[in-house]
């Protein structure tokens, strides 16, 4: 896409640059590079260099410490965020939980909960999946009963990334059953992960990693104030949760960059072979994940004015989530052909700087390749599965 700057963005943009060039650390972004993952004191601490600088929250009302940026400063921004590929924000707060509150929360929660989102204090994590219960949400069985000024509740949440860094989980909870539609009865509550009866349990994935976990809540007592809006809300809170989720999930910048990269690398010839730029069928294969890439940056555009006037993503979010993954999918493919038998070591990523990387095609070292693509293969499920979203996209744009 070719997009016109004015004076005023490009200045903007010549800003943001020349920001990361003098805030973004070297530690960091040697990790990043290297496809080593991050520490949970790596990711905070790069947040909170974009919280002082106002960067943080791009997309919350200026009131609660939005930055007020126009649609096409916030593309600028994650362009070039993308373009040094700094770490992804931690979304769980500042993107998904922190939009229901300043929404649908009271004035006290608001004071108690926002500063500590926007400075990175806290960390939070999701509770909607559970065994049995992820695509189907509405079958929750979790169950949050009134105890006085408390509810007490039951129940397992599962797939909860990064949950075992989480101070704070956000969860959907049902607290009645007398009702006549399953959507109806769910409420949506904030959780102490310190309170007694919280048990974190991991799940390691299928690239070996500990991203995911499972959260058992056994008599767990959260004060009703915890409570966020309505009871019985909870459904109506959730979807404009999962709207923003799945918004986030498109990646659009980040495709981009990955797909620069691995351009730049197929220039590379190694051992004296003909490099991958001169063999039509890979380049047909990138061209073609390209275009698809082009044409999902309008329908994020479109999303980013809706949002910037103060509307929630609609439907269109559920088309960047299934566009947008199916296009990190795709890339992760083409990552893992370029890179051939480099790809096939199974190794920790955090032993990827024992192999030097200057003669490889890939993502960092040729085990981050293979890494990602065994971790982005739950891209389609998580958020939604992208076969739900065509449920939504068919009722609700194509009205179905």
């Amino acid at each position: 896409m070719n997009i016109d700057f004015t004076e005023e963005e490009i200045r903007f943009q010549t800003e943001v640059r020349e920001f990361l060039a003098g805030h973004y650390s070297e530690d960091i972004r040697s990790k990043r590079d290297e496809g080593i993952a991050l520490t949970k004191d790596d990711m905070v601490r790069w947040q909170k260099v974009l919280y002082e600088r106002g960067w943080f929250a791009v997309n919350w009302p200026v009131e609660h410490g939005g930055t007020g940026w126009t649609p096409l400063q916030k593309y600028i921004f994650a362009r070039e965020l993308a373009a040094v590929n700094a770490p992804p924000l931690i979304a769980f707060g500042v993107s998904m939980v922190a939009p229901i509150i300043y929404t649908y929360g009271n004035e006290a929660q608001k004071q108690r909960f926002l500063p500590d989102i926007l400075a990175s204090n806290v960390w939070w994590c999701q509770g909607y999946s559970e065994p049995g219960s992820g695509s189907d949400l509405a079958s929750l069985k979790t169950r949050a009963d009134r105890d006085g000024d408390h509810y007490v509740v039951n129940g397992t949440k599962t797939w909860t990334t990064l949950g075992q860094h989480a101070d704070w989980i956000f969860c959907l909870v049902r607290t009645s059953t007398d009702v006549a539609r399953r959507q109806e009865g769910i409420s949506f509550l904030l959780i102490d992960m310190k309170t007694e009866g919280v048990t974190v349990r991991p799940i390691i994935t299928i690239e070996g990693e500990h991203e995911v976990n499972e959260i058992h809540l056994e008599d767990v007592r959260v004060p009703v104030e915890n409570l966020v809006g309505e009871e019985g809300k909870g459904w109506t809170y959730g979807k404009v949760l999962l709207q923003h989720e799945r918004t986030n999930i498109a990646g659009v910048a980040v495709s981009q960059y990955r797909i620069d990269r691995l351009r730049e690398k197929s220039r590379q010839s190694i051992h004296g072979a003909a490099p991958l730029s001169e063999d039509r069928n890979f380049v047909r294969k990138l061209a073609a994940i390209e275009v698809e890439l082009k044409a999902l940056e309008y329908t994020e555009l479109r999303t980013l004015a809706s949002v910037a006037v103060g509307k929630a993503p609609g439907p269109e979010s559920s088309l960047l989530k299934i566009r947008g993954t199916e296009v990190q999918q795709a890339i992760d493919a083409l990552m893992m052909e370029a890179a051939g038998y480099y790809a096939l070591p199974y190794v920790p990523a955090q032993y990827a700087l024992d192999f030097p990387d200057d003669d490889r095609i890939g993502f960092g070292a040729e085990t981050s390749t293979s890494l990602r693509y065994f971790n982005n293969r739950k891209a389609s499920i998580y958020g939604g599965s992208n076969e739900i979203q065509k449920n939504i996209i068919a009722k609700h744009v194509l009205g179905l």
